[in-house]
């Protein structure tokens, strides 16, 4: 069974370079406190710069908390992670899935912004249920980072 990936466009009022740092670099100041895998807010959220960093969380205890890994690192255009988490929000080290982003200018200091999350069919039987709650978190995520590159003084 093959599931169509998740993908969400956004146009961006700010360069494809200034998009990419503060989706990377200042990720834990625009991700939702409350929607990680933390039990309560989490004190830093992580996507280390380079080729097999982790991406992970810091909860509230100083607690690592896995979320998967970088598989490609093309600043400012490209970025692919490995998205480990299951159907139940758990870190799975044997599960991978794809989270790519580019960023792309779109002319008049302006960058659309493209998120796929594809290999959908790797979380299993609850695939399909998980899908609808997953496109709604990145479509909820895509217009928060949106917000907090337009409104971030440079």
């Amino acid at each position: 069974m093959t599931i169509a990936p998740i993908n969400i466009s956004q146009t961006i009022n700010a360069p494809p370079a200034r998009c990419f740092e503060l989706f990377v670099n200042r990720i834990g100041e625009w991700w939702p406190k409350g929607q990680t895998l933390s039990k309560g807010d989490y004190k830093e959220l992580v996507i280390e710069p380079k080729v097999g960093g982790r991406w992970y969380e810091i909860d509230a205890n100083n607690q690592t908390i896995q979320w998967g890994e970088v598989l490609d690192w093309e600043p400012p255009h490209r970025l692919l992670l490995v998205w480990r988490l299951n159907s139940n929000f758990a870190y799975d080290p044997k599960l991978h899935t794809e989270v790519e982003l580019t960023f792309k200018d779109a002319g008049s200091g302006k960058t659309t912004m493209n998120l796929e999350h594809r290999d959908l069919e790797k979380l299993g039987d609850n695939a399909e249920k998980f899908i609808g709650m997953l496109a709604g978190g990145w479509e909820s995520h895509v217009a928060t980072v949106t917000k907090f590159i337009e409104t971030t003084a440079a």
